[in-house]
């Protein structure tokens, strides 16, 4: 991709925006570094996806948008961990509930994006869909949820005259992005799908078609681009936390392919990110199996009461807090049972007690979670 021309400044009076280039184009791959990370992220991608046919992906599914979801607004300066998640919004300390909204919403926007799939392609219907999603209700609802935007936005500095970066002009934008929508869903471009989602992202980033959560947009389409296209069986598979322990190299690789035409630069970046990340994925899978295999043997211990237990931790994998009201309805016997069964899975330290409070006691699936945290 030696040939890459980014686009070019475009004067609009007292400040500059930023023309890409369209997309929709026959590439040629002329890097054998990129080629060669390309083959290692197919392969991670692979071993990956192949748990989608041996593990009950729909238990651990939730788990992956929640730490995807916090990843992805963290970058944009939330402050919501992945146990907060489950929580009820009543259970959220005042400071913490916009971004614990925030949040709800990312995982709304996804787990909807991943059903519109059956019946909408990789299109701007669907991202718009999308964005009108994430944006209901909190901090960005009044900059046009699911609408492209219909002036000049920026990115970095206190105004458009000191900005790091100026989008091109909202009259740009249905081109731009039917562009993007073509050269995802041509068929006959023999461009791999690695490649032309690392394309797509860095497109949609330079784009910056919304007024308000482009970031998170550009993020969720990377996992709805790699589902829509078969790669992917499920959405397991997110590129935040990778962007947001390298955030600057992130936005930096973004702004060199740009300044610089070096778009070979932000593949390698990007397909890094993929390997690492499917790596990480296919040894928290393991994790699981593992898991899966000492818990059977502590439940067992508990004789009558490991059927009750199991519905316990099923529940678990998919909500990894716990309250006793919750345990009452999963078992749906007397209080006195459902008490015991706590203190049994304390004693067997499955769960473990988080709240620090006398009445109302949250508990958490630490072993599980903490799968999913130190990756």
């Amino acid at each position: 991709m030696k040939s890459f021309i980014s686009g070019k400044y475009i004067s609009q009076g007292y400040y500059k925006s930023f023309q890409p280039n369209l997309i929709n184009k026959n590439w040629q791959v002329d890097e054998m570094s990129v080629l060669q990370l390309l083959s290692k992220a197919d392969r991670f991608l692979g071993r990956l996806d192949m748990y989608s046919e041996y593990v009950n992906i729909d238990l651990f599914i939730r788990m992956h948008i929640a730490k995807e979801a916090t990843q992805s607004s963290k970058i944009e300066g939330t402050q919501t961990n992945v146990e907060d998640v489950f929580l009820n919004k009543k259970d959220i300390s005042e400071e913490k509930r916009d971004d614990w909204e925030e949040v709800q919403n990312y995982i709304n926007a996804m787990n909807e994006a991943v059903k519109l799939l059956h019946t909408l392609p990789f299109s701007s219907r669907l991202i718009k869909q999308t964005h009108k999603i994430l944006l209901q209700g909190v901090r960005g609802k009044h900059k046009l949820p699911g609408e492209y935007r219909s002036s000049q936005n920026w990115i970095g500095g206190a105004s458009i005259d000191d900005a790091v970066f100026v989008p091109p002009s909202y009259t740009e934008i249905n081109e731009l992005m039917s562009d993007i929508e073509k050269f995802a869903n041509d068929e006959l471009n023999p461009l791999p799908d690695l490649i032309k989602i690392a394309i797509i992202h860095y497109q949609f980033e330079t784009i910056h078609p919304f007024l308000d959560g482009n970031g998170r947009v550009g993020r969720l389409i990377i996992t709805l681009y790699l589902v829509d296209k078969g790669i992917l069986k499920q959405p397991i598979l997110y590129l935040s936390d990778f962007f947001e322990r390298n955030r600057m190299l992130y936005y930096d690789n973004l702004m060199r392919a740009r300044t610089h035409n070096d778009i070979n630069q932000w593949l390698k970046f990007f397909l890094t990110g993929v390997i690492e990340i499917a790596k990480n994925g296919v040894e928290t899978f393991n994790g699981i199996m593992q898991l899966q295999k000492n818990l059977d043997l502590k439940i067992k211990t508990l004789g009558i009461r490991s059927v009750e237990a199991q519905k316990i931790i099923d529940f678990l994998y998919t909500n990894p807090i716990i309250d006793a009201s919750m345990v009452e309805k999963i078992i749906n016997k007397s209080k006195a049972t459902h008490y015991k069964l706590i203190a049994d899975l304390e004693k067997l330290e499955i769960i473990k007690e988080i709240s620090g409070a006398q009445r109302n006691k949250f508990y958490v699936f630490k072993d599980y979670l903490d799968l999913f945290n130190s990756k």
